[in-house]
């Protein structure tokens, strides 16, 4: 256990640092984020939240989580590995005895940290431009949505182990990360509530992992009434299906970059 402590400090550190060097461009990163606060006015703008039965706080409070939720639980690491792969630096990481996963995984940690800076000052902006818009969730709801949105990155950044294995096959694996932005903003809830969807639209949607990236957590943080045990549920059971998966496809991905290498 202190062994594994100490390489979690070393590798949260060191990617920490390095995160800093760039604070400039997570700036820029954090501000490419603000699809939600976007779609705050132009829902707020055309009166259909009232017609699917929303109040404006309710979906200010919404959308606001739904901001936070999104700016929480980025996952880039298909793009980094792609060139570490392409340019050969993945074969010096795969030589010590730490997968290069976790190398992957800290630097995520260490960048979301490195947002919060920038998150709060977005928000304080918000804050200013439009009075009353903010509010401070209560206790339990701010507990359980960082649980939430730690456990949504989970999922999202296993989903994308997934399609980053396919690096290890094709050149251009990005593609289809990029392919699949399109269900993750139309089904997750970044540019609509849940519970505006038609009912066939929902059933499809829960039946996928996106909304629980997004809307589950959002609900969570905006204090709106949500089945708990669900939403955990569903996050833990899409985890255990993807965990396994995605570790055989690492793998076989590994024995055929090693037989590339030979």
């Amino acid at each position: 256990m202190s062994w594994a402590w100490r390489v979690a400090r070393a590798l949260l550190g060191s990617q920490y640092a390095l995160m800093l060097e760039y604070r400039a461009e997570i700036a820029l990163w954090a501000l490419s984020g603000v699809l939600p606060l976007i779609m705050l006015g132009v829902w707020s703008g055309s009166g259909a939240a009232a017609a699917a039965g929303l109040s404006p706080q309710q979906l200010s409070h919404y959308f606001l989580a739904a901001f936070v939720v999104r700016q929480f639980t980025v996952v880039w690491m298909i793009q980094v590995f792609e060139d570490d792969a392409l340019q050969g630096r993945l074969s010096p990481f795969l030589l010590q005895p730490l997968s290069p996963l976790w190398r992957y995984l800290a630097a995520h940690f260490s960048e979301q940290a490195s947002r919060i800076p920038f998150v709060a000052v977005m928000l304080l902006v918000v804050g200013l431009a439009a009075p009353g818009l903010l509010w401070l969730p209560s206790a339990g709801a701010l507990l359980l949505g960082i649980l939430a949105i730690v456990a949504a990155f989970l999922l999202r950044f296993l989903l994308q182990v997934l399609v980053t294995t396919l690096c290890f096959w094709s050149e251009r694996a990005a593609a289809l990360d990029r392919l699949l932005m399109i269900p993750y903003l139309f089904l997750s809830g970044i540019v609509a509530p849940l519970d505006t969807f038609p009912p066939a639209v929902r059933r499809l949607a829960l039946a996928t992992p996106f909304p629980w990236m997004v809307d589950f957590p959002a609900r969570l943080l905006a204090g709106e009434p949500v089945n708990v045990a669900l939403g955990f549920g569903a996050i833990a059971a899409w985890c255990l299906l993807l965990l396994p998966i995605g570790h055989w496809l690492w793998r076989a991905g590994l024995r055929r970059y090693s037989a590339m290498g030979a």
